[in-house]
């Protein structure tokens, strides 16, 4: 097969691959009613000025399934810990006991599952859009090429092979909803 080829079949891959590991990342801050320190990750914390994302000024553990706690490494910073928390609208509610800030996981209602079900799948479908893009993106240049000397069978094969990657990545994202639908609504 032709270098040129193989090139835009790398980079589909390499593209398809960056919107699986999105929606891994994106999964992993919905909740399911259990502790994860994940939703965590992207709170900025006013760190003397600058904002500083939480894992950074911070230990940030689950405790038990329903209890995150928030060690900061300076006593000082637990009032903005607390503050940054709050303005993140996550729906938490951290409790500072002068040590530590303590986050309860409220228990999810069956409508709140539900929304966050939907909401998981509006995750996945935007992942699967991405895909399609990265496909769409690899097949374009291949017509192109046959218009300039590339063999029509070449151009075939190649397409039939985007699409064959372009199918297990979106069995991948499948998978994965079916896994986290599965966590969100297991109560």
């Amino acid at each position: 097969m032709n270098e040129e080829v193989a090139m835009y079949i790398d980079e589909a891959k390499e593209q398809m691959q960056h919107a699986i590991v999105y929606l891994e990342n994106e999964l992993s801050k919905v909740r399911a009613g259990r502790a994860n320190p994940k939703i965590l990750n992207d709170v900025l914390v006013d760190y003397y000025g600058s904002p500083t994302p939480l894992p950074q000024v911070a230990t940030v553990l689950a405790l038990d399934p329903r209890t995150i706690t928030v060690q900061p490494w300076e006593k000082a910073m637990l009032a903005p810990i607390q503050k940054a928390i709050l303005n993140a609208n996550l729906g938490l509610n951290p409790d500072n006991n002068g040590e530590l800030v303590r986050i309860n996981i409220p228990q999810l209602t069956e409508e709140r599952r539900r929304e966050l079900v939907k909401q998981s799948h509006a995750l996945g479908e935007a992942s699967k859009i991405s895909i399609r893009n990265a496909r769409r993106d690899a097949i374009e240049p291949l017509k192109k090429m046959v218009k300039d000397g590339l063999p029509e069978d070449v151009e075939k094969d190649a397409e039939a092979d985007i699409q064959k990657i372009t199918d297990a990545f979106n069995k991948k994202v499948d998978e994965m909803l079916a896994a986290k639908e599965k966590d969100i609504m297991t109560i």
